[in-house]
């Protein structure tokens, strides 16, 4: 059964924890679709991992597009996310609606997801939604706005800081997203305010108590050695330590480890990383920011 809001905001009103990962290509698409993960982002992160940009800023909207298509050619099943890119939906509401129109159109994405939370970007939000479009807010650290944040750091610190990312996730519920990603956020902050949203808020690097976590793939296989923040857990250590105490099937099937070995451990460590997070274990106190 595909994925939908319908059936995501079922999980989410049951208590049940969401999980979600990002994917840039067609063959670990593949490996997810093989998982119960709920949810794809096609992030402008595959800039830097799959195509080797020093940032996101270079990512443009037909790479995105060639990106999302190829997911979801290969998990025609999952909630699938485009991420808007940097220049795709600053300058007008008009521009923001015609790109996310391509995403849906020409890659079958579900939803996009947008940066910020200022007056213009709560615009670009109902403008999308209004076309019939499913949208996604991002706030805490946003890295497409990196220079103007001062760098990668932990955002929500002090009294002004929290002040704005409450009333962003405020607005940005009123401008209509379906949900809201906390990015870098400290752990008790993120947990007050998951606790007073009617949506799902999700988190990456905002601590265990929200309502679902992103990881990013090439981090949680570990395939993305350039930078390593704090949140980012390399699972394929876990399932090797588990096969070596005895504890784990990884060689249950042998002839699918020998035939697929790459595929085999990945999906191994995606649903090892579904097991953590629906059992409150990920992310633990040593892939979480100290609290304010």
């Amino acid at each position: 059964m595909k994925e939908n809001t319908r059936t995501l905001n079922k999980k989410f009103e049951s208590g049940e924890r969401l999980t979600w990962l990002t994917c840039y290509d067609y063959s670990f698409a593949r490996v997810i679709e093989s998982t119960d993960i709920d949810m794809i982002l096609v992030g402008d992160s595959g800039g830097m991992v799959a195509l080797g940009y020093k940032d996101t800023t270079p990512v443009t909207m037909e790479e995105m597009i060639m990106l999302s298509s190829a997911v979801r050619r290969g998990a025609p099943n999952k909630f699938i996310v485009g991420d808007m890119p940097k220049g795709s939906y600053e300058v007008s509401d008009e521009d923001a609606v015609r790109n996310a129109m391509r995403f849906v159109k020409e890659s079958g994405c579900d939803a996009v997801k947008l940066e910020g939370d200022n007056e213009k970007i709560l615009s670009r939000v109902k403008a999308i939604v209004e076309s019939g479009i499913v949208v996604i807010g991002h706030i805490g650290l946003t890295p497409q706005s990196l220079a103007q944040q001062g760098g990668y750091r932990v955002v929500g610190r002090d009294k002004k800081e929290i002040s704005r990312l409450e009333d962003g996730v405020r607005s940005l519920i009123k401008s209509g997203v379906f949900s809201i990603l906390l990015e870098a956020v400290p752990p008790n902050l993120a947990q007050k305010i998951s606790s007073e949203s009617n949506i799902i808020i999700f988190g990456i690097g905002a601590g265990e108590f929200v309502h679902g976590q992103l990881l990013i793939l090439h981090d949680l296989i570990g395939l993305y050695p350039d930078f390593r923040p704090k949140f980012a857990k390399c699972f394929v250590p876990q399932i090797i330590s588990k096969y070596e105490e005895g504890k784990t099937n990884i060689l249950e099937n042998i002839e699918a480890f020998k035939n697929d070995g790459v595929f085999y451990i990945s999906k191994l460590a995606i649903e090892a990383f579904v097991i953590d997070v629906k059992n409150s274990k990920f992310p633990s106190d040593q892939f979480s920011y100290k609290n304010n």
